[in-house]
């Protein structure tokens, strides 16, 4: 069996949520989907579940952060191209995310763009050449001259 992931994350807005997602590349899968909670799919292995702040607090006791105000983390996907991380962050910024709310990152071998969605969730959008991720970043380097 593939290991999966399955990001929880609270949300204000259920349905303005579920179409940032889907306008992001996620796709929703409604058999697991209710007017509490939303599975949005974006590969096999890879899910993020949209809670209502009402279901949210059916898990844990603890406060729901201001995601504006505050990062506890920061969900990361790799993708397969510059070309592909750019167009995952800006479909993010037409959809109503804030595209870029971190530095841009532009190493050579890694380059990475990042957006939040409409609550303020960080997402990390970024590239590596396989080569570096073969032998590390500092062979790789050094191998380039």
């Amino acid at each position: 069996m593939t290991q999966m992931i399955f990001v929880n994350l609270p949300v204000s807005d259920l349905e303005k949520s579920k179409a940032f997602y889907s306008a992001v590349g996620f796709t929703n899968e409604p058999k697991f989907t209710d007017e509490t909670a939303a599975a949005m799919q974006l590969s096999d292995a890879i899910v993020v579940m949209l809670l209502t702040h009402e279901k949210w607090k059916s898990f844990t006791t603890k406060d729901i952060p201001d995601a504006r105000k505050t990062a506890q983390v920061m969900n990361a996907l790799g993708a397969e191209s510059r070309d592909a991380v750019d167009a995952m962050v800006d479909k993010a910024a037409g959809a109503g995310g804030t595209p870029d709310c971190n530095p841009k990152q532009d190493y050579g071998f890694m380059y990475g763009r990042s957006f939040e969605d409409p609550d303020g969730h960080i997402w990390e959008v970024f590239w590596m050449d396989q080569a570096a991720v073969e032998v590390g970043p500092a062979e790789f380097a050094e191998a380039q001259g």
